[in-house]
């Protein structure tokens, strides 16, 4: 009885005029819509930052206000208020099913563009995390982003048209060609990323070196279509993510995790120096703490060998000697087994190469045993340093191109000794140094 009569007071109070009636409708539909939306900011989305700071994801509630997840799902609250309750409004009835529709759409659009931002939130928060630094996910959430914008299309259109969401799917079949068309370096991007990541192919902080993209520097970023790559001089090149997977390029990181950096250098000996020595050399050098046990080695061996030739050792042709080009490639070695800053445990050697025009390459190979630039750097400098110093204890020196001093002291050298030579001829004739001839003085 009292529910009838607050029915009967309220129709009283209500306008008898449509148009009074239809915007009373809309007025009570849109304050119904924000009370409800205050209703789920207040109490389900209070909740849930509640739950997140209260289990120790903290990280997560941040990372979901940045990126607006919360603000989206709110909005879409009262798009679906105003779905359902658009029928409910008096004299709208040929806008009930546009508004219905968009509305619905509209609800759909922002529950899609809210769960776009806890992807991107758990990008956030992956990132902060130690895992972060040699994989990354940046190009499988752009893959989640993709599909859900796709669902989202489907799903918006079909509403707006009123037709079923396979009716639409099946309709995508007859475009597969055109989509793979538009989509081609999409789809190699995702495969190539996929790979790249599954096989641990590319890391965050690797060092990599790609001539053709002119990439030399250290990879900050791996997303789905580009990886980003820090040169040396502070700029950054942008390569596509497919190109990582279909062309070649040089990967440093096995390098540092092995714990050995190579040290492959050549010094180029002038093979005019090249002797043999005689003993009273080879005496000398023994006083080298690193040459005494190879120099007392090779000479019992060499006089033993020499001794079994007999007569023929008479000949200096026959005998064996020592030259200063091997006991150099024997220094060096010995060098490098004694310097605690080479790998022992790796490839270590100093070998003669093939003799060129600009002298016989004497090469070192070996590894240091740390790998930092500026460290194997000095390292590497220390080493050639002191070879090329004791290069002349041997007597070899080291091949140099004449330059243009070189060719200029020389020129004056002969120059010289013309004015020398026709100095003495005149003396020997008794000419005055008046009559020598006029390009001589």
């Amino acid at each position: 009885m009292e529910w009838e009569q607050l029915v009967t007071q309220m129709d009283a109070h209500l306008p008898r005029e449509p148009w009074a009636q239809t915007l009373v409708g809309i007025g009570v539909l849109i304050l119904t819509a924000l009370f409800i939306q205050w209703v789920v900011a207040r109490v389900v989305l209070l909740l849930a930052h509640r739950v997140l700071v209260l289990s120790g994801r903290r990280d997560w509630d941040k990372a979901l206000l940045r990126h607006r997840a919360y603000q989206n799902l709110w909005y879409a609250v009262p798009f679906a208020v105003v779905s359902m309750g658009i029928d409910l409004v008096p004299h709208v009835e040929r806008a009930v099913e546009i508004v219905g529709r968009l509305a619905h759409a509209g609800a759909w659009i922002c529950v899609f563009i809210a769960l776009s931002g806890v992807l991107s939130a758990w990008q956030d928060t992956y990132s902060a995390t130690t895992r972060a630094q040699t994989r990354s996910i940046k190009g499988y959430i752009q893959i989640g982003k993709l599909v859900l914008m796709a669902i989202c299309t489907v799903l918006v259109l079909s509403i707006l048209i009123d037709r079923s969401p396979l009716w639409m799917i099946s309709g995508l079949g007859a475009l597969s060609a055109v989509l793979l068309l538009v989509f081609k370096d999409t789809l190699l991007s995702l495969v190539a990323s996929t790979q790249l990541t599954s096989n641990d192919m590319l890391r965050i902080g690797d060092w990599i070196e790609m001539p053709q993209a002119n990439a030399d520097g250290f990879v900050k970023d791996i997303a789905l279509h580009t990886v980003k790559v820090q040169n040396w001089d502070n700029t950054v090149t942008t390569v596509p993510t497919y190109k990582l997977f279909s062309e070649s390029y040089r990967n440093y990181r096995h390098m540092f995790e092995s714990g050995g950096r190579r040290i492959k250098r050549t010094l180029r000996v002038d093979a005019a120096s090249v002797r043999f020595l005689t003993e009273e050399e080879a005496q000398q050098l023994m006083r080298f703490r690193l040459l005494h046990d190879y120099l007392q080695a090779k000479t019992h061996d060499i006089a033993h060998a020499n001794q079994t030739m007999g007569e023929l050792a008479s000949v200096p042709a026959n005998r064996r000697r020592l030259t200063n080009i091997g006991t150099l490639r024997a220094y060096a070695l010995a060098y490098l087994k004694q310097n605690p800053e080479i790998r022992q445990d790796m490839a270590m050697m100093v070998r003669m190469m093939e003799p060129t025009s600009e002298g016989i390459p004497i090469e070192v190979y070996c590894f240091t045993a740390v790998t930092a630039w500026v460290e194997y750097e000095r390292i590497q400098g220390d080493v050639f340093d002191h070879l090329l110093a004791i290069m002349p204890e041997l007597g070899l020196r080291l091949y140099q191109q004449p330059s243009g001093a070189d060719i200029g002291a020389m020129g004056s050298n002969l120059r010289e000794g013309a004015l020398q030579s026709a100095l003495a001829a005149s003396a020997e004739r008794g000419l005055p140094d008046a009559r020598m001839p006029q390009q001589v003085r």
